[in-house]
């Protein structure tokens, strides 16, 4: 799950199905990531079953979390997220090619993951890492 304002990866869950439970898990990550309330955030997917059910719905509803989702078939409305995933599976898999088990997957995601939201720049957020970015505007607010 990215924050589209800083592109900031707030969460993320691994599991042998892409699946609703996968989803809510993804987005509990992400909650407490963001500190625990999160009421009034949108968040933004695709029609897929995983979102669409009653298990992810409601753990959107207890959080205050507003679902939006895309139109059937648009594949442009979730460019952002499509693009981080797709230079994740691409850096990961030129690096190691296969996993021998879950276990050293799930590391090296969480590296990269971390490495994404601290050390690489981003265009979108003013040619800084994404934490930074994130940092810094709760400065300028402060102040």
């Amino acid at each position: 799950m990215l924050d589209l304002h800083s592109r900031r990866a707030v969460g993320f869950a691994m599991g042998a199905h892409h699946d609703a439970a996968l989803a809510t898990a993804a987005l509990q990550v992400a909650i407490a990531v963001r500190g625990g309330d999160v009421a009034g955030v949108i968040f933004h997917s695709d029609q897929g079953g995983e979102y669409t059910g009653n298990l992810f719905r409601a753990a959107c509803g207890r959080a205050k979390v507003r679902q939006s989702m895309g139109r059937t078939g648009s594949g442009l409305d979730n460019a952002v997220a499509e693009s981080f995933n797709s230079t994740l599976e691409f850096e990961l898999l030129a690096a190691a090619g296969r996993y021998a088990t879950r276990a050293q997957a799930r590391t090296a995601v969480a590296a990269f993951i971390d490495e994404y939201n601290h050390d690489r720049r981003h265009s979108t957020a003013g040619r800084l890492p994404p934490a930074v970015y994130e940092a810094r505007v709760r400065a300028e607010r402060a102040a």
